[in-house]
């Protein structure tokens, strides 16, 4: 069966299966890049790829296109589904990716000091106060959001007000796979949304059904909020951080956890299908979480021995 029309027929089936676009989307480019490198290969047909050749092309990726192993993990897993599937419509009898296993990641997450946000906000607080302009509002509560919900770029984007309780402080996320949930909010978030909400009708003379939209009071994608935060890079020029709206969920994990919540309450509000993927963040600051628990102790201020 030739690649590009196997490709086409795990997509139709996908999408039969209801995955969502962030994650379609990922499967089409990955697919591009592998149909590219095969056909330089000489291989057109599914029953053509062998193991080694998925090795080169995970060496390939590795070393020419500059792939960490994060994002070569990435490739592993979806390209072992789709070879998976082709063995479930016969169109192989055996998987070229059966004994490929993912790379050990040495995962080191960073996150937002107090410094970064602050500094983050005050730029954003002073354009408003200058030149008023709406964008800087936004992506000021946008920040703020990000921090107080610890949701992901996707979830966000799709936020509606109607999702948003401001009398019992909750929001309904639409998260992965389709997962709906409700999580508390702060109150100072609350009052936040709130003014940001009579800021854009008096500004547009209406309120658009989504949260954060565009000047022309549309909702924004994925695509313009990552925009805003490579502006926000240039801008800022942090050196020691990345400036990601993934970063400000790492950062809300990271203050949960060293705030002294358990890591099952986290794993609610982060969303996390498996405790694993919460107890990953317990494993990577579980020395800060020593230090802070040394540092205020109770036993540190009774005199009992």
């Amino acid at each position: 069966m030739l690649l590009k029309f196997a490709i086409e027929d795990f997509l139709d089936d996908r999408e039969f299966k209801n995955v969502t676009k962030p994650t379609l989307d990922t499967y089409k480019v990955i697919f591009k890049q592998f149909s590219h490198y095969v056909s330089e290969q000489g291989v057109v047909n599914v029953e053509d790829i062998t193991p080694n050749l998925m090795k080169k092309y995970f060496v390939y990726c590795s070393k020419e296109l500059g792939n960490n192993v994060v994002s070569v993990n990435a490739k592993i897993r979806r390209l072992r589904a789709f070879m998976n599937y082709m063995v479930e419509e016969e169109v192989i009898s055996k998987s070229p990716m059966e004994k490929i296993q993912q790379s050990k990641e040495d995962i080191r997450i960073n996150v937002f000091t107090n410094y970064h946000i602050k500094q983050m906000l005050k730029y954003y607080r002073k354009i408003q106060q200058r030149e008023k302009e709406f964008w800087a509002y936004r992506d000021h509560t946008i920040i703020l959001f990000l921090l107080g919900t610890g949701v992901r770029l996707n979830e966000m984007c799709n936020t509606k007000w109607s999702d948003i309780d401001f009398k019992e402080h909750h929001l309904i996320v639409f998260g992965k796979a389709r997962m709906t949930q409700t999580i508390p909010l702060a109150e100072k978030l609350v009052k936040e949304l709130s003014a940001y909400k009579l800021y854009c009708e008096t500004y547009f003379g209406e309120v658009n059904e989504y949260v954060f939209t565009n000047i022309r009071n549309k909702r924004m994608t994925d695509e313009a909020v990552k925009n805003v935060f490579k502006r926000l890079k240039t801008i800022m020029n942090f050196r020691d951080v990345r400036l990601s709206a993934h970063t400000f969920r790492h950062t809300f994990a990271h203050r949960c956890l060293m705030s002294g919540m358990d890591v099952f309450t986290l794993q609610k509000l982060m969303r996390h299908n498996s405790l694993n993927t919460t107890q990953k963040y317990l494993a990577l600051w579980g020395h800060d979480l020593r230090k802070q628990s040394e540092k205020y102790n109770p036993l540190n201020t009774m005199d009992i021995f």
